[in-house]
């Protein structure tokens, strides 16, 4: 039977965050964004109320504060929390904002949404399924965190504190323009400059917000174009192990491309940078990315207009340290394994999310029934 949504869940609006700081976590429509020392909310689904978040959904099994450009949502009776939330994700809450230049997803709105909801048990096993999912990929980010940090500690001995050669610098050590290095430095183009679409499906439209921060690349922001449009856009097909850097709004997020995600090309706020095998290996030049060499460089290179970008000269010109080729062999048998280990972790992670992804909606459904598995 259907009912709203409002028999089950109580929606209310964040409020601003609290300037005391501390150690309880304080969500926006985009997750995280800082810590106070108080909370206004125990537990429950934290949904993006505005802009471009709206309808974000993050589950919160602790206190937290809200803040006012999110939505509080609490469980009331017969109903799961972990249910909930992956109710939540699976109503596309995005497509039900009202406004276009400034999207906005009211009480209003969710109170009066219709659902169907099984009875608590039937829940329960649901939310279990879906969890288990979600916990190995949680355990498969932590895994990759530790191995970053990791691959950070090795970069810091060799290139910052030159354990390896006696704590001095090595005088076989040359500082090389990164575009010395590499076959290719370049950007994407957006299709519509071309007068071309993005379509449902096809070639994978790599976008800014699909590198994420933990340097993996989220399919599920890709768009998408036709080959024929691929083709047009030939200087910014991507390859296996080339490394794709943010230049244009959110600056400086990075990852290494395996063929996972491949077809693929990007747009003008992503460059592309492809090592020339024949002088650093792809894995050589990536630690120092991973380990923050450019930072510093780029930071201070910035150029301000409608949205904070970095040009591909500037990033061309970062000062790369290179070393004897026997020398490079050895640090990269350091390396190597580790983002090995951390691509094979991204591949599983994409998996488990699409067959996630897969299963929410015929789960939410009763498609496929549960109710006979003993969890």
């Amino acid at each position: 039977m259907m009912e709203l949504l409002s028999k089950y869940v109580e929606f209310k609006n964040g409020k601003k965050r609290p300037t005391l700081k501390g150690t309880i976590p304080v969500y926006g429509g985009n997750g995280i964004l800082d810590y106070t020392n108080t909370a206004n909310m125990q537990s429950g689904v934290v949904i993006g109320r505005v802009g471009v978040y709206c309808g974000s959904v993050f589950l919160v099994r602790e206190e937290c504060w809200v803040s006012d450009n999110a939505i509080k949502a609490m469980c009331k009776e017969n109903i799961d929390l972990g249910y909930l939330y992956y109710l939540l994700s699976s109503l596309h809450l995005n497509e039900r904002r009202i406004g276009t230049s400034q999207p906005l997803l009211t009480q209003n709105i969710l109170n009066n949404i219709e659902v169907e909801i099984p009875e608590l048990a039937i829940q329960k096993k649901i939310s279990s399924i879906l969890e288990l999912l979600d916990e190995k990929i949680k355990l498969n980010n932590e895994i990759n965190k530790n191995l970053e940090e990791q691959a950070q500690a090795i970069f810091k001995s060799w290139f910052v504190d030159f354990e390896p050669f006696g704590g001095i610098q090595p005088s076989e050590m040359q500082f090389i323009p990164l575009q010395e290095l590499c076959k290719v430095v370049t950007k994407g183009t957006t299709p519509t400059t071309l007068g071309k679409s993005f379509t449902s499906t096809g070639i994978n439209f790599i976008k800014a917000e699909s590198i994420l921060d933990n340097h993996s690349i989220d399919s599920s922001k890709f768009a998408f174009i036709d080959e024929e449009t691929n083709a047009l856009l030939k200087r910014s097909v991507i390859k296996a192990n080339d490394i794709v850097f943010t230049i244009a709004g959110t600056l400086g997020r990075f990852a290494m491309v395996d063929n996972s995600v491949l077809p693929a090309n990007t747009n003008q706020a992503v460059a592309i940078i492809r090592p020339d095998e024949t002088k650093v290996t792809p894995a050589y030049l990536y630690s120092f990315f991973i380990g923050n060499w450019h930072n510093e460089y780029y930071s201070k290179r910035i150029q301000q207009a409608v949205q904070a970008n970095l040009s591909l000269t500037t990033i061309k010109s970062l000062p790369i340290a290179v070393l004897k080729n026997t020398t490079m062999n050895n640090y990269d048998k350091l390396v190597s394994p580790l983002f090995a280990l951390m691509k094979s972790n991204e591949e599983e992670n994409r998996r488990l999310s699409k067959l996630r992804d897969t299963l929410l909606p015929r789960l939410m459904s009763g498609e496929l029934d549960v109710s006979n598995l003993d969890l």
